[in-house]
């Protein structure tokens, strides 16, 4: 029945390692079940009803991606868009977790309106290379800076100290006078949480070195352990790690439509369906690439249908309680592992349900062993850079704008936002209008008018 279902024969697979597969899948993603309520505690969430959310979301997107598609690829709440949606939108603007979660609703009506007119597969076409790989590496910066922030290696100040003649004020950095207080500076590697997340950084990074299947996970784990043995985590007295799901814990169809629409959030809807938009179209082809579904003209049977799942899972995890659901990169290491089918993302989604019985687990994780996480994920979606053409600035200077102004400005919108507009504008200066796809100044002009009407 599984073989008749999925057509492995016909895509040269088994159930076992379909299976095997998914497993794997699991074990490589699975720290999201610990990261996403760390990110989304820090907006005031309750951390029980994002794991319930995570869980539950990542389960039924991926089963409906298995099922209704036959494509070997998993999808959970996404890495940057939890911390745009905690860090910048809660936390920065000020915004109620729940009037977030409506913006994120709202954007997932939106992306799946975009890919039934099928403009979804224009605007990709449409972005130029170098701004797709620049928003991945500011995304991957901006998670960094979160990891350190949240490990204690690392302080932000929010606030200056004018300069002036009269007064000169310490760095906090150095020792040396300065006339603006330090922004950034390290933490106290004294401190015992921090020492913690130094040892979690370091472990993770010889598993990923040394291609450990679910390093992170282990990872975590691990230092969960070492935080018990340190005395960092408290394990609370009569502690089981497995448990009923307490279902009373949850924010299901919490989110407020109406607040986002009335407060007019159409930068922060914007950002969440843009970022969204290309970060599962690379996945999306870039899995299924790996997994061979390219047909002999080279287009992928049933892309129209994943794309439409995965936009249907952005609005799907906004009723249960969670920021976007996305199509993870981390599915090409099940591809690697021989999935081919549906039944590896099954498998996948099977194992996010279960995953619920372990919830007592996520109470003990603590934000130094989740911090190193989002470290090693910063580090990787670094690699996008080489592919950047630095020698053309008219390439450069926009997608260095995006991917510095991401970390530096606490806002993956900026970043995107300032890209748009100086890469048609090089464009033009230069004589080479020609080399710009229509919808980028379209999206260029919408980004001006932003900023020169609205004020979020």
């Amino acid at each position: 029945m599984l073989e008749k279902l999925f057509a492995l024969a016909e895509r040269k697979t088994d159930v076992k390692t379909e299976m095997m597969a998914g497993m794997t899948t699991f074990m490589t993603m699975a720290y999201i079940l610990f990261v996403n309520p760390s990110v989304l505690g820090a907006a005031g969430m309750d951390k029980a009803s994002v794991l319930l959310a995570t869980a539950l979301g990542a389960g039924i997107v991926t089963i409906m991606m298995g099922l209704f598609v036959n494509y070997p690829i998993a999808l959970a709440p996404g890495m940057g868009l939890n911390a745009f949606y905690a860090f910048t939108v809660v936390i920065g603007m000020g915004v109620t977790w729940q009037v977030a979660l409506g913006a994120v609703f709202i954007s997932g009506i939106i992306f799946i309106l975009l890919t039934v007119t099928h403009i979804r597969q224009l605007l990709v076409e449409g972005m130029p290379m170098s701004l797709k790989y620049a928003i991945t590496v500011g995304i991957g910066l901006f998670i960094t800076v979160i990891g350190l922030k949240i490990s204690g290696l690392m302080s932000i100040r929010l606030s200056l100290i004018p300069p002036t003649l009269e007064k000169i004020v310490a760095g906090h950095g150095n020792g040396t006078p300065q006339y603006f207080e330090t922004i950034i500076e390290m933490g106290k590697l004294a401190d015992k949480d921090v020492l913690l997340a130094v040892f979690g950084i370091i472990f993770m990074a010889v598993l990923m070195a040394r291609q450990v299947k679910g390093s992170m996970l282990i990872g975590i784990f691990t230092t969960t352990i070492v935080g018990i043995i340190m005395g960092v985590v408290k394990v609370p007295a009569g502690f089981s790690p497995v448990a009923f799901p307490d279902l009373s814990h949850n924010a299901f169809f919490a989110l407020d439509i109406p607040g986002a629409i009335n407060m007019g959030l159409m930068t922060i809807i914007f950002t969440f369906t843009f970022v969204e938009l290309f970060d599962t179209m690379g996945t999306l082809v870039g899995t299924a690439t790996k997994a061979g579904l390219v047909d002999k003209d080279g287009k992928f049977p049933g892309i129209g249908k994943a794309m439409m799942v995965d936009a249907t899972g952005v609005s799907l995890g906004a009723l249960l309680g969670t920021s976007t659901i996305t199509a993870f990169v981390e599915s090409a290491a099940g591809v690697g592992a021989g999935g081919r089918s549906g039944l590896t993302a099954v498998t996948c989604g099977v194992l996010f349900i279960l995953a619920l019985f372990f919830t007592p687990l996520v109470g003990l994780i603590p934000d130094a062993a989740t911090a190193p996480a989002l470290i090693i994920v910063g580090a990787l979606m670094m690699e996008g850079v080489k592919k950047i053409d630095f020698s053309d600035f008219t390439e450069a200077l926009p997608a260095f704008f995006t991917i510095a102004l991401m970390p530096l400005t606490y806002s993956i919108a900026n970043g995107i936002s300032a890209g748009l507009v100086f890469y048609p504008l090089l464009k033009i200066i230069t004589g080479r209008p020609k080399e710009v796809h229509w919808i980028v100044y379209v999206l260029g002009l919408l980004v001006i008018a932003r900023y020169i009407f609205l004020n979020e």
